[in-house]
């Protein structure tokens, strides 16, 4: 079908008329031309906005009706011309389907035995007959031959179908993301040109695993970059697919491994606290509550607690768990369900812990610099990268509200109730930050991002902080501040929350009554301050967040497998 389309092109060309320029002020540059005004109409359907002149050297005039009537009669021509090599080209394309469907392929029992493998593992088995399988990434068609890239989940192999393999029925009608089995011999690419591992297959015998749909259900129909976010959600399945979406999950699962070596190295032992809880960690207006066997019980919010629990038998501690918040928010950065990276840590002191966080992060990422597969994707989908630089810059929370002000960051003023106050034409006022107020993440993340470097956030009052924080000493009368912390990252905004933990028993059971919590639930927390307590502190690590950073995502979606956020939680 496609030569015969061409040859019609072709022949149309042989049509035209060099004394007669047309010029399409839509879609054609008057220097371009067309050269008749029937080719033209041809082309576009319709002589709506068409100028024409005689030569070069008159002036661009519209079309007379004579010339209109002339022109639909050779546009008129060139249709079922058209419509004739179409129809040529389809009777040879089912001749050409028909005939291919009494080729049948059989594997040759003379050719070495070829070796199953993983397209990851490929690089050792050059010039040796191998058997791969997977799905079709891309696909086109030369002159006979098929060039097919084949994805397997651990990497890309570039195929070639020639002769007997490219004429069969399954040839002919393969599709993208089907799944095929291909035999061939595994050859380095020649020199000059290029290929995902540096070689290709040379197939010489396949088969369909499993056919994919075309036409109006292809792939490519139900799913490309321009979909609709929403279509996006709801196929998420088949995002995943994609080269983008696959390398950042890949990413995250190396980050991943990179964080548990890191933890080993810093002697951290690795545990599995539960998802099922029936205490509050954040407040109870972001908890997910449900009946669990008559009781009432709740999806965790952050294991924090339970870690405390095993420092005197494991010593420091980290766990990689689910965390939920019930937080109605659709910012970019949040997600109604996260991975939380939290580590809890004995006998240390606020600078030991900052300090901490800080060689977790940058020995981290270290790690992932290190690993060529890695870096390899670090720089794919965050070109420019480089390793933040140490010591990160720390300020407290007093002197950000100064520098807020400074810079003339303002926020929206609220009432008592929490709402945004109006102007007079109907905007939010905007006010000056002042000490007491909750940096707004807007604000939080212009400044992260004009400073263009991560910064530990300090000190925060303890208005605005959980009840199980340690409190800085102040005199009484004063505002009361809390040794905790928020590591802020360019482009994201927090990805760490930390504090040191209240250690004396008394002031945990004082914080209780303060913010109304029944202390008997959290008797086995208690505890820890009851029998043998230590200053202890910890933090949490959101590693959608962290991901979102390290990989230049704009939303934290883009780095959960299967994101949930408010109002959706399919696929």
């Amino acid at each position: 079908m496609r030569l015969a389309l061409l040859v019609l092109i072709l022949w149309c060309a042989q049509l035209l008329d060099r004394e007669v320029a047309l010029w399409e002020m839509v879609s054609r540059h008057p220097e371009q031309p067309y050269q008749t005004l029937g080719f033209a109409l041809f082309t576009h359907g319709s002589a709506d906005g068409f100028l024409i002149r005689k030569d070069a050297n008159t002036e661009y005039d519209k079309p007379t009706q004579s010339s209109l009537k002339k022109a639909q009669k050779t546009a008129d021509g060139l249709e079922k011309k058209r419509k004739k090599a179409e129809e040529l080209a389809q009777r040879e394309t089912e001749k050409s389907l028909e005939e291919s469907k009494s080729i049948v392929l059989t594997e040759d029992p003379s050719l070495p035995a070829a070796q199953k493998s993983k397209i990851g593992q490929l690089q050792f088995l050059r010039s040796r007959r191998i058997r791969v399988s997977g799905w079709v990434h891309r696909l086109r068609s030369q002159k006979g031959i098929i060039f097919l890239v084949l994805r397997d989940g651990t990497g890309y192999l570039q195929t070639v179908l020639s002769g007997l393999v490219s004429q069969t029925y399954e040839a002919l009608t393969l599709t993208l993301e089907s799944s095929v089995e291909l035999v061939g011999t595994l050859q380095e690419v020649p020199e000059g040109k290029t290929a995902p591992g540096g070689h290709e297959l040379i197939v010489d015998y396949w088969r369909v695993i499993g056919a994919a749909p075309g036409a109006d259900d292809a792939f490519t129909n139900r799913l490309n970059e321009k979909s609709d976010p929403s279509i996006q959600a709801d196929l998420r399945h088949l995002v995943l697919r994609g080269e983008t979406a696959s390398s950042v999950l890949r990413l995250r699962a190396m980050l991943l491994q990179a964080f548990r070596a890191t933890y080993v190295n810093h002697t951290c032992l690795e545990v599995t606290p539960p998802c099922l809880v029936q205490t509050q960690v954040e407040g109870g207006s972001t908890l997910f509550a449900l009946n669990y066997y008559g009781q009432p019980a709740y999806l965790t919010q952050s294991s924090q607690l339970y870690l405390e629990t095993c420092l005197p038998s494991l010593g420091d501690v980290f766990c990689v768990q689910e965390s939920f918040r019930a937080e109605n928010s659709h910012t970019r950065r949040h997600l109604s369900e996260y991975t939380h990276l939290e580590a809890e840590l004995g006998f240390i002191n606020f600078d030991d812990l900052m300090a901490h966080i800080e060689a977790v992060i940058c020995e981290t990422v270290d790690k992932l610099l290190a690993d060529p597969i890695a870096a390899g994707l670090i720089q794919q989908l965050n070109p420019g990268f480089k390793a933040p630089a140490r010591p990160f810059l720390r300020m407290s929370y007093a002197d950000a509200i100064g520098w807020l002000v400074e810079h003339k960051i303002q926020h929206a003023a609220e009432d008592a109730d929490g709402n945004v106050i109006l102007d007079e034409a109907g905007k939010p006022k905007m006010v000056d930050h002042v000490v007491g107020d909750d940096i707004a993440e807007a604000a939080e993340r212009q400044m992260t991002d004009i400073i263009g470097t991560p910064v530990f956030l300090h000190s925060f009052p303890a208005e605005l902080k959980a009840f199980y924080m340690k409190k800085i000493p102040s005199e009484e009368g004063t505002k009361v501040f809390t040794e905790s912390c928020d590591l802020l990252m360019p482009n994201v905004g927090e990805i760490v929350g930390g504090s040191m933990r209240i250690s004396d028993m008394e002031e945990l059971l004082a914080a209780y009554k303060r913010e109304g919590i029944d202390a008997a639930p959290y008797y086995w927390f208690t505890d820890q301050r009851k029998y043998g307590t230590c200053e202890h502190g910890g933090y949490g690590l959101g590693v959608e967040r962290f991901l979102a950073w390290l990989a230049n995502r704009f939303t934290v979606r883009e780095c959960s497998l299967y994101p949930r956020w408010p109002g959706r939680a399919t696929p």
